[in-house]
């Protein structure tokens, strides 16, 4: 069986790493995928995200909100480094991910986004692949040739995101014949293929119907058991079903972080309040 282990010859491993710390204030032990210090962004001579400082718990869900061009994206794709496909994009700042920083001179970005899974507004399957090929192209790409394990992991990748038992019998048919939905969960299926720490979401239902969307919803309660899940949603009603903590971002800025219940309903800033009950956005 293929070893999907970061070989001994990539420059950074990524490891457990626990500190005492809590997002909401009280001291305990709270293990954490996060950890950002004094990150600021910039495209060209625009400061998309201000210093902020936030710690993201592992195994839970963490959404990310705010008002239409307020860091939320540029945030989330920070913590992969898929901001830097922007040109003249600038960083200032620390993102650690279990303990390592990503932004040392000697991590490789392909690593980076291959430990830290993203799944987009859009669903993107590649048109020209089978439902098959799509959730398995990942570990192609990364050198993995043997055909008992990436058969093992095309069907676990499947069954996690919900869509084995609807689409076992036609793994050779294209993704179009796929609904919304269906190619949503399979972007997911792909992305937990390459076994990643984090998964990241970036409105991932924004253009899915009720029904998909709840069974995307019912998938991210599942996952966080074995992953980190952030995720990125302008639907206060998704952020408070799904997410365990919440951060309210605007004009670049975290305003406030902390347990979604209590974000929802005893916000301590006047910003949050107004933003959750519709005020302004």
């Amino acid at each position: 069986m293929v070893n999907l282990a970061m070989p001994a010859s990539d420059p950074i491993i990524f490891e457990t790493h626990e500190r005492r710390t809590d997002p909401v204030g009280e001291a305990e032990e709270t293990p954490l995928s996060f950890e950002i210090r004094n990150l600021s962004i910039w495209y060209g001579e625009k400061r998309a995200i201000d210093g902020v400082n936030l710690d993201i718990p592992s195994n839970a869900v963490t959404s990310i909100i705010g008002p239409s061009g307020c860091g939320k994206s540029t945030f989330l794709r920070s913590l992969n480094r898929m901001h830097e496909l922007v040109p003249r994009t600038r960083l200032e700042g620390t993102v650690l991910l279990l303990g390592k920083n990503l932004y040392a001179s000697e991590v490789d970005p392909a690593i980076v986004r291959r430990r830290v899974g993203m799944v987009f507004q859009k669903s993107n399957p590649f048109p020209t692949m089978s439902i098959g090929e799509n959730v398995i192209i990942g570990l192609r790409l990364n050198g993995v040739r043997d055909r008992k394990y990436l058969n093992e992991r095309l069907e676990k990748s499947l069954r996690m995101s919900a869509l084995w038992d609807e689409v076992k019998d036609d793994l050779h048919k294209p993704r179009t014949s796929l609904s919304g939905g269906q190619q949503q969960r399979l972007c997911i299926a792909r992305a937990l293929a390459v076994e990643p720490e984090v998964i990241l979401m970036d409105e991932p239902c924004s253009a899915l119907d009720p029904i998909a969307t709840a069974k995307i919803e019912e998938l991210i309660h599942e996952l966080k058991k074995q992953y980190t899940i952030v995720i990125v949603t302008h639907n206060m009603q998704q952020a408070g079903r799904v997410s365990d903590y919440t951060a309210f971002f605007y004009l670049g800025r975290l305003i406030e972080f902390g347990q979604t219940s209590k974000i929802f309903s005893n916000p301590s800033q006047k910003q949050t309040e107004d933003y959750i009950t519709g005020r302004f956005g």
